[in-house]
Parts: structure tokens; sequence; C-alpha cells
């Protein structure tokens, strides 16, 4: 039986602060197109950009999006991570919240790891097969445990914004 090694990279996600990103995976080169149709279809508002990792044949990142500047990040952070059949959307001028349903609607999606505006560390174990995300480091740790205040101030903001009656 040949010798099995394991290694760890910490990838950290690129992004401006106003963007938020979604990092997943997904099992077919058709993804990026299914995934561009989901995302078009949230709002005409939504700017976005995806890449995606083939994990056989030509083992290319494919592109796509409908902001240059988003799919040019997406491919950057995607190039990076390198680990097979992952997806990375960027997001502006809509949230994690609008996209997700659709994003895990399409068929090829198997999981989802992250979706957020938060700094994001990926977690990458590396085998002599290739590279496979793990998990993510999305954040910073909890400072503290919400008061009866605080639930009041969650509650409010978020019938302000519309999400709750």
């Amino acid at each position: 039986m040949a010798e099995t090694t394991l290694s760890w990279d910490v990838v950290p996600i690129e992004k401006p602060d106003d963007v938020n990103v979604v990092i997943g995976q997904a099992h077919f080169i058709k993804t990026v197109d299914d995934l561009h149709e989901a995302l078009a279809g949230v709002s005409p508002s939504l700017r976005f950009g995806v890449a995606f990792c083939e994990a056989s044949g030509p083992r290319l990142v494919r592109r796509s999006g409908n902001d240059p500047e988003l799919v040019d990040l997406a491919t950057r952070n995607a190039s990076a991570l390198a680990a097979g059949h992952c997806f990375v959307i960027f997001l502006r001028d809509g949230f994690p919240l609008n996209v997700l349903n659709p994003v895990k609607a399409v068929a090829e999606v198997c999981a989802i790891f992250c979706a957020t505006a938060n700094p994001v560390d990926v977690l990458v174990a590396v085998t002599a097969r290739g590279r496979g995300i793990v998990g993510v480091v999305d954040g910073e740790p909890p400072l503290g445990v919400e008061t009866d205040a605080d639930v009041v101030e969650r509650r409010s903001l978020l019938r302000a914004i519309g999400y709750k009656l």
C-alpha cells in the first residue's frame, strides 16, 4: 500500500469589505453556467462573479458573471484555493440571504461552506490526490452573550429592514 500523506493550507479570501462571498462545492462542468443563471434570476441589480475549479479533464478554472471586477476576484480566489470542484461567488448590491436558496437549488451543488461579508480563511487539506476544502474560519469569536436589550435591538433591526414583522 502506498504511503498517504496529508498537509494543510490556510487560504485567506481576498475581498473588499463591501463584497459578500459564498464558497461551496459542486460536481460538474456546467456548474459555472448554472450558478450564473441562478444568480442572474435573483435581481436585475445583483452584481456577481463566479469561478469554479474543475477536478478532472482540462482542470480549468471556469468563470462567469455580470461584473468583470467580481469575475476577476472570484477567479483569483478560486485559483488560490485550487481545490477540486470548489466554487467561489462574489456579490455586490445583494446579500447571501437573497441567493442561497437559488444556489442550493442548482442540481450539482453539493455543499455551501460559507456565505458572508466577514474576512474568511479557507482550510484546505492537501493529499497526493489533490486539494479539498475541509472548512472555513468565518469572522471572529464572540465577545459575550446577548442581553435582553440586545434581543430588542436585533429584532428592531430585522423589522426595519423587512425581515421580521
